[in-house]
């Protein structure tokens, strides 16, 4: 079932949290809603599940499935709800939190005990938490707890899936373990479920399609790979990922900055030059004139690439990353004369305003 949001505004007395937001999440899609503190992702969150309201200005509507649910009880839109923070039921099982939604129906939507038990035993082996449903909330781990949420939200068969930061008070680990779950699940299920996340990464790892909101906007819309290699502002392009930011002027279709190196571009007169870690590559000499003169102030050679940071003539911080086969070519140290040369960059407009 697609989500549709349009033109929604929302305020909470003279602060506006979400400003005209329009958005789609597409059937059986995961998308992810990312920005930082105070971009409004949670809002817009329980704004589709009827937990808030918004203000009635024209053309203002939630639409699932090309319907309009504006008006409809929470309990009408038949949305799953998974919180940060799990609120399961302290003083009910793991079974008994799954099938709270289940046994508090009444009148014609009352399932049978059978038909509940099923239900929940089948949910239990999707969250792969077979002979944990006599335990309680305190004698599972984070990572079970968070399941255990999922699954309560599944079993009333939502007509899709919210979660809001659901990995967010889990450590690194777990994190990753069960955001890969999450992927292989959805990819199961298929059911659309719109997350919110302030974790780039887990936005960009796990979503189909990415959302990228700022102050109550939204900046961005497309999949990981295009927000994250054609970002449309300085915004997208700094929170998603590491970036090297240098100021510059064009003279002849070259863009000049910081000193001697360059780039061709076919920008205005001031530019923005953003260039990732990965992106600049880093020699001993300065081939062409074209380089960054710089010295090598902390290398970092722990994990899958090498890290290493750089201080340009100006006190600057540059950060390159390179693959550790690379490295061993040059075998850079502490204290190194060296020279960036970007690759690949992006140029905006030096009026651009985040």
């Amino acid at each position: 079932m697609s989500v549709e949001v349009r033109n929604i505004t929302k305020r909470f007395g003279s602060f506006t949290a979400l400003e005209n937001i329009n958005l789609t999440a597409p059937d059986g899609d995961l998308v992810a809603l990312i920005g930082p503190s105070g971009s409004g992702k949670t809002t817009l969150l329980r704004i589709i599940a009827g937990l808030e309201s918004f203000e009635p200005v024209d053309g203002a509507d939630i639409l699932f499935k090309g319907t309009s649910v504006v008006g409809n009880r929470i309990g009408e839109r038949k949305v799953g709800f998974v919180f940060q923070h799990y609120a399961l039921f302290r003083r009910h099982t793991v079974y008994g939190n799954i099938a709270f939604g289940l046994n508090v129906r009444r009148g014609k939507d009352r399932l049978s005990r059978k038909i509940i038990r099923e239900r929940v035993m089948n949910l239990i082996h999707l969250v792969q938490l077979d002979g944990l449903e006599s335990r309680y909330p305190d004698q599972l781990s984070g990572g079970q707890r968070q399941r255990v949420a999922l699954a309560r939200a599944l079993a009333i068969e939502p007509r899709f899936l919210l979660l809001d930061e659901p990995f967010g008070a889990l450590d690194a680990r777990v994190r990753q373990n069960l955001r890969r779950w999450l992927r292989r699940m959805h990819d199961e299920i298929k059911l659309t479920s719109i997350f919110v996340t302030h974790d780039q990464e887990e936005a960009l790892e796990l979503a189909d399609s990415v959302i990228v909101m700022n102050r109550g906007r939204v900046e961005q819309e497309g999949t990981p790979a295009e927000v994250f290699h054609n970002p449309k502002n300085e915004f997208v392009m700094d929170f998603l990922g590491n970036v090297n930011l240098f100021h510059g002027r064009v003279e002849s279709g070259r863009v000049l900055f910081d000193q001697s190196a360059d780039i061709i571009t076919k920008s205005s007169n001031k530019t923005r030059l953003f260039v990732r870690p990965h992106e600049i590559e880093l020699l001993p000499e300065n081939i062409d004139n074209a380089g960054l003169p710089a010295k090598i102030s902390r290398i970092q050679l722990a994990g899958a690439i090498a890290k290493i940071e750089l201080t340009d003539t100006n006190n600057k911080e540059i950060f390159v990353e390179m693959s550790h086969e690379k490295y061993s070519v040059y075998k850079f140290q502490n204290g190194d004369s060296v020279f960036a040369f970007p690759k690949n960059s992006i140029v905006f407009p030096e009026d651009y305003s985040i």
